[in-house]
């Protein structure tokens, strides 16, 4: 996160470690909030290590903030390191994200919110997603996007997912580490 461009468009300023793993922490117990790392596959592996943050190259986030909306999920992506954007990362883990969303936690409705210079992010919601704009903030330089979750949609997300394989996430002992 010490790229100004990814600040920008984010809305984000660089934490300490500490305050990373503090934030964390947080999101793993909050019920209104959900996160996946991204990592980098290694195409020489034909197992990869869950653990190892080495590869870490984004996130990707939803939450259920709407109290008017409980179904509404906002949506946010970020691929922050170089050499990474542009390849379809971004693609694939909303496609992951959202058929999270709509089958483990009933999410029925999506909404991002993008700064309206992000033209590649703008895109990918809308010609891959079919979100459409619903509002414009000059104030916040941003442009809102929304999708309904339709049968049609969720058919999608089924056949866009369905060679990927689920992995729980177990915490690791860090108490007897050397």
């Amino acid at each position: 996160m010490k790229s100004p461009f990814l600040q920008e468009m984010t809305g984000s300023e660089p934490l300490s470690i500490e305050e990373e793993y503090s934030m964390q922490q947080s999101w793993r117990n909050d019920n209104d909030k959900c996160t996946f790392i991204i990592l980098a596959k290694d195409s020489n592996k034909i197992e990869h290590d869950i653990y190892d943050d080495s590869k870490m190259i984004g996130d990707v986030n939803f939450y259920l903030n709407n109290h008017y909306e409980p179904h509404e999920a906002e949506l946010e992506v970020m691929i922050a390191e170089d050499g990474f954007s542009g390849k379809g990362v971004a693609t694939e883990v909303l496609r992951l994200m959202m058929h999270y969303a709509v089958n483990d936690v009933d999410v029925t409705d999506f909404v991002v919110r993008i700064k309206d210079t992000n033209a590649a992010s703008i895109h990918i919601f809308e010609s891959k997603f079919g979100f459409e704009e619903t509002e414009r903030s000059s104030a916040f330089s941003e442009v809102t996007l929304r999708r309904k979750v339709t049968d049609d949609f969720k058919s999608d997300l089924e056949k866009w997912t369905a060679s990927s394989t689920r992995v729980t996430y177990t915490p690791i002992n860090t108490d007897n580490a050397i």
